[in-house]
């Protein structure tokens, strides 16, 4: 029998390691350097918890149960599991929270086909306690700066406001909203045309699903939907965000106020991050602001102010694999550590271990096979060790480089 991996699962090699590892360091020394503090949640989490409140369908998780038949789930993303913790364990702190994770997490896709995969890498941030314009601006930015890290220079920013795109589907009466809301969200003007809708309310559907593009016109078509006060100070605060945006150097940023998330706790501000090569378009990340999810879990029900992304280390490694910045190679041994006899290996070993005691960071093998020195040779060749060292059983050694 050939064992194979389930369908949807998968290893990751050597060098799939070493690649990721590139991408993951890079981000975490930008979440570093802006003040971000990793944390790690459990992989597996109850299903409430899970689905936040139903911002999360149930068909989106992979469910497991536990002996006392608790419905319990693999975490398809990491905000609500960090939002449980932060007011669960996290009592007391004073805010802002800036954490970050890298870690995996399990989703079931709605189209799933086998060998298609359910486990997926991300890193993230969440900033928690934080509201308003400068809270919004940071988060965006600092996802400027990890693509910049990552040299990608060929990438967009798509920029909704779920608090504004769902005050105007409130039009739609409640028995058809959730249709117009999943054609808006797939772009399916066809749809629109078939709902049983009165002319005005179809325009305004088609209307809400063009609010797309350039920010000033965007803007401009939204403010002319009749507006009531909290819509228009929720129009003037996003006018705000982009006009701070815009003045920064490269920030390629298009305005979509018919962007809808699949998670649907976001409460201002979404977005996408998008690459533009070649290939086409592929979604780096996505993220947004959600102001009503610790709430869920806080004891008192207390609301607190969050705002968040997260990368698909996949994308990312798809839209740069192709620069060739990627390690081609896993990393080469620095060391290959020969007892010239077996009444050497004691030296051999403790030879090894000083050089792995060294202040710099050296990978040091040891030569495991009775060899000739030929033999020896040409395995450091191929495996590109730069240097052998041949140890006598009276711990004298001999440094070869090897060319």
């Amino acid at each position: 029998m050939v064992y194979q991996p389930p369908a949807g699962a998968r290893d990751l090699l050597p060098l799939d390691v070493a690649q990721k590892r590139w991408i993951e360091e890079r981000l975490q020394q930008v979440f570093h350097r802006w003040g971000y503090h990793r944390i790690i949640t459990s992989t597996l989490e109850r299903m409430d918890t899970l689905m936040a409140g139903g911002a999360i369908p149930r068909s989106a998780v992979l469910q497991l149960q536990n002996a006392e038949d608790e419905e319990l789930g693999l975490r398809p993303e990491l905000t609500a599991s960090i939002a449980r913790t932060a007011v669960t364990r996290m009592a007391g702190v004073t805010y802002p929270q800036r954490l970050y994770y890298n870690t995996n997490v399990f989703q079931r896709m709605p189209d799933y086909r086998r060998n298609q995969p359910q486990e997926f890498y991300q890193a993230g941030v969440e900033l928690l306690g934080g509201g308003g314009l400068a809270a919004d601006a940071e988060v965006l930015l600092l996802v400027a700066d990890c693509l910049q890290a990552l040299s990608l220079d060929r990438w967009h920013l798509i920029l909704g406001e779920a608090g504004i795109t769902r005050s105007l589907l409130e039009a739609f009466p409640g028995n058809i909203r959730n249709q117009v809301r999943n054609a808006i969200a797939h772009l399916d003007r066809i749809t629109i045309d078939n709902l049983p809708l009165t002319e005005e309310l179809r325009s305004r559907a088609i209307t809400i699903l063009d609010l797309r593009g350039n920010s000033a016109d965007v803007l401009e078509k939204v403010s002319s939907l009749g507006l009531d006060t909290p819509q228009q100070e929720a129009v003037n605060n996003l006018k705000s965000l982009i006009e701070l945006l815009e003045n920064q150097e490269n920030f390629p940023l298009i305005l979509d106020l018919s962007l809808i998330q699949t998670f649907d706790y976001y409460t201002g501000i979404s977005f996408e991050v998008v690459s533009d090569t070649e290939a086409g378009a592929r979604v780096l990340g996505r993220g947004g602001r959600y102001d009503q999810l610790l709430g869920l879990y806080h004891p008192q029900g207390e609301n607190i102010p969050g705002i968040g992304f997260t990368f698909f280390i996949e994308d990312l490694y798809q839209s740069i694999s192709s620069s060739q910045q990627l390690p081609q190679n896993t990393p080469a041994s620095n060391w290959l550590v020969v007892a010239e006899s077996n009444s050497a290996y004691t030296a051999a070993f403790a030879y090894a271990q000083k050089l792995r005691n060294s202040t710099q960071m050296v990978r040091v093998e040891m030569d495991l096979e009775r060899r000739d020195a030929e033999a020896i040779r040409q395995y450091a060749r191929d495996r590109h060790i730069a240097q052998i060292a041949w140890v006598k059983a009276d711990g004298s050694t001999n440094i070869e480089s090897v060319t």
